[in-house]
């Protein structure tokens, strides 16, 4: 009974393995979909290795990129035209697959957290 048990917890913790090849969306392009109150927004951005390039809203916003290890990242807006922009976005990558990966992203310093989905731009 022991040995069943044993390995009904092997299997559990073997099944529930996240991946998460961060390294695989450091760079190229991609576009985005975040839903805050239903509403869901979507843009679309270009990645180097420090730098970011979005067009959201038919607008162009540029941010330096800080890798903090492989799958975090700290975005810090080029020209900040208000108070909001001049805040760090901290952004985490959850899981991976081939194609895109689930991502939560909050402000610097702050406790609340967006959750969203970036997928590789053809």
């Amino acid at each position: 009974m022991r040995f069943q048990y044993l390995l009904f917890f092997i299997l559990l913790f073997n099944c529930y393995h996240t991946e998460r090849n961060c390294n695989d969306f450091k760079t190229g392009k991609f576009y985005s979909e975040v839903t805050i109150n239903g509403v869901v927004f979507k843009s679309e951005f270009k990645r180097t290795e420090n730098l970011q390039v979005e067009v959201y809203d038919n607008k162009v916003d540029s941010s330096q990129l800080r890798w903090i290890n492989d799958c975090e990242v700290i975005f810090r807006t080029i020209n900040p035209k208000n108070m909001a922009e001049q805040k760090d976005v901290h952004l985490k990558i959850l899981t991976t697959t081939d194609s895109s990966y689930t991502f939560e992203y909050s402000y610097v310093g702050e406790t609340k957290k967006q959750k969203g989905i970036a997928y590789t731009a053809k």
